[in-house]
C-alpha cells in the first residue's frame, strides 16, 4: 500500500520561509513500516496527481480549506480515496466531509492504525473520531520525509498539547476544550538527540502551560547545548525558577499572545493570564523587564479589531512594539474562526461578513477583515492591521529595533537570528497581503 501526504498551502501562495510540516511526519512516524509513505508540500512544490497511490491524507487548516478542497478533488476524479484531518475537520466536519471520502476528527495517534487496515481492505470508514491525547506516544517524526526540500534550518517538534485558558478567538481552546496533554520528557529528548541539529522550535500552543511539566523538560534540555524557540503565555514571568530554567536550557526567545495593551480588551476576550497584578501598559513593563533580563528575544503576537479597538489604538499598539524593540511582531487582522466564543457572538449579533464564511468565500483575501467591527469599519481594520505590519518591518524599522544589548544584540548568535529572519518576515509580509485564498 502507498499512503500520500498533502500539506496545502494558501491558494496558490509559494511559501519562501516554510517551515517542516511535523503533523504529516508524525502521522507518517505511527504507520506502519510495511506502508510506503510519501509527502507533497504545496507551499513549494507541485503535486503530482498522476502519479499512484492508494490513499491520500490532506490536513486541513482554516486558511487552506480552499486549497485542500481543490486538491482532493483532483484525487478523487482520479479514483482515490481522500482523507482530510486537521484542526478545521475538527471544528467543521460536517464541511470537511462533503469534500473527502473519510475524515478524521481530533486527534490520529490512536486510531490512525485502524485507518490504515481499513484502506488496505478497502472499507475505509466514513468518519474516524479520535481523541485529543498524549502526542507521538513511543513514535519518532518521519524525517526523512523532509530530505530534498527547501525548509527554514530548524527542527519542528511538540512536547505539549492544548492550552488551559479559555480565549474567546481561539481555535486551539476549542479544539483541545482547555485541555494540556503532555509528551514523556525522556521521548523528547531522543527525537532531539536523533537529529543533527541544535536550532528547535517547539511547536506547542503554549510550552509553560503546566508550570511543573516545563521546568522537568528544561531541566533535561541544559546539558543538550542547544538553542530553542517555543509559544508561550506571558504569566511565565512570574514564575523565577522556570525563567532561569528556561534560559538555562537554551531559549532564545518565545511567540507570546499579548493581544493587546488595553486592559478592557483583554478581560472582554478572557485573556486573563496578561492582567495578573497590574493592568495594561505597566503590567508589560514589568514582565518585559523580566523577559529582558533572561535575554528572551520575544516575538509579540497582536490582535487587532476587538470591540474596543479604534485606529487610534492599533497605532498606538504600533507604537509600543516600536518602543519594546520587539525581536518580531504580527499585527494580526482578529478573525472569527469557526466554533470559537467570538465566532458565536459575532453571529448572534449580525456582524460576520463574506456569509460567515471567508475561509471559502470568492472574494476574501488574506488579512482582511471578516467581521464589522465595533468602532470602525471593515475597510479601515484592513488598513490599519496591514500599516502596522508594514511599518514595524520596514527597513527603518528592523535597524533600530536590533540596538537592544540585553536580546537582540545579547550575542553574536541572537544578532545573527535578527539579522537573517527579520528580512525574511519583511518580504513574507509583504507577498501575503491581499492574496485569495
Amino acid at each position: 500500500m502507498k499512503l500520500t501526504l498533502i500539506y496545502p498551502a494558501i491558494g496558490r501562495y509559494l511559501d519562501e520561509a516554510c517551515m517542516e510540516p511535523l503533523s504529516l511526519g508524525a502521522l507518517a512516524g505511527f504507520t506502519p513500516p510495511d506502508v510506503e509513505v510519501v509527502l507533497y508540500d504545496d507551499r513549494l512544490e507541485p503535486i503530482p496527481f498522476d502519479e499512484p497511490t492508494d490513499l491520500v491524507a490532506i490536513t486541513v487548516q482554516i486558511y487552506a480549506a480552499r486549497r485542500s478542497y481543490e486538491i482532493a478533488a483532483e484525487y478523487r476524479k482520479r479514483g482515490v480515496k481522500v482523507i482530510m484531518g486537521g484542526v478545521h475537520a475538527t471544528l467543521l466536519p460536517e464541511e470537511v466531509s462533503q469534500h473527502a471520502d473519510s475524515i478524521f476528527i481530533s486527534d490520529a495517534e490512536n486510531l490512525w492504525h485502524e485507518v490504515i487496515a481499513d484502506a488496505k481492505q478497502g472499507k475505509l470508514k466514513p468518519v474516524y473520531r479520535g481523541a485529543a491525547t498524549t502526542p507521538q506516544p513511543d513514535t519518532l517524526t518521519r524525517r526523512d520525509l523532509y530530505k530534498g526540500k527547501k525548509y527554514l534550518p530548524i527542527s519542528l517538534l511538540q512536547f505539549g498539547r492544548g492550552c488551559r485558558y479559555v480565549c474567546t478567538f481561539c481555535a486551539v481552546s476549542s479544539y483541545f476544550d482547555h485541555r494540556h496533554f503532555y509528551r514523556s520528557v525522556a521521548q523528547t529528548i531522543e527525537e532531539m538527540k536523533s537529529q543533527d541539529r541544535n536550532t528547535f522550535f517547539f511547536v506547542d500552543d503554549n510550552i509553560i502551560s503546566d508550570h511543573e511539566a516545563a521546568k522537568a523538560l528544561f531541566r533535561e534540555l541544559i546539558p543538550l547545548k542547544i538553542h530553542w524557540v517555543s509559544q508561550a503565555s506571558i504569566d511565565m514571568t512570574h514564575d523565577r525558577e522556570l525563567m532561569d530554567l528556561m534560559a538555562k536550557s537554551g531559549c532564545l526567545g518565545n511567540v507570546i499572545g499579548f493581544e493587546s495593551i488595553e486592559a478592557k480588551s483583554l478581560r472582554s476576550m478572557h485573556k486573563g493570564q496578561n492582567l495578573k497584578g497590574k493592568h495594561g501598559y505597566e503590567a508589560y513593563a514589568e514582565q518585559l523587564n523580566i523577559l529582558r533580563d533572561h535575554g528572551m528575544q520575544t516575538w509579540a503576537a497582536f490582535t487587532v479589531g476587538h470591540d474596543y479597538d479604534t485606529p487610534d489604538s492599533i497605532l498606538r499598539t504600533l507604537d509600543f512594539a516600536l518602543e519594546n524593540k520587539f525581536t518580531f511582531a504580527a499585527f494580526n487582522t482578529l478573525l472569527p474562526y469557526p466554533n470559537t466564543a467570538l465566532y458565536r457572538k459575532l453571529e448572534a449579533e449580525g456582524r460576520l461578513l463574506y456569509d460567515g464564511k471567508w475561509w471559502l468565500h470568492e472574494e476574501y483575501r488574506y488579512n482582511q477583515a471578516a467581521f464589522r467591527p465595533a468602532l470602525m469599519t471593515p475597510d479601515e481594520l484592513t488598513e490599519m492591521s496591514y500599516h502596522a505590519r508594514k511599518t514595524f518591518n520596514s527597513v527603518g524599522s528592523i535597524f533600530s529595533r536590533v540596538w537592544d544589548f540585553k536580546t537582540n544584540m545579547r550575542n553574536p548568535y541572537r544578532l545573527g537570528v535578527y539579522l537573517v529572519y527579520n528580512p525574511i518576515f519583511r518580504k513574507e509580509t509583504l507577498k501575503k497581503q491581499g492574496i485569495r485564498l
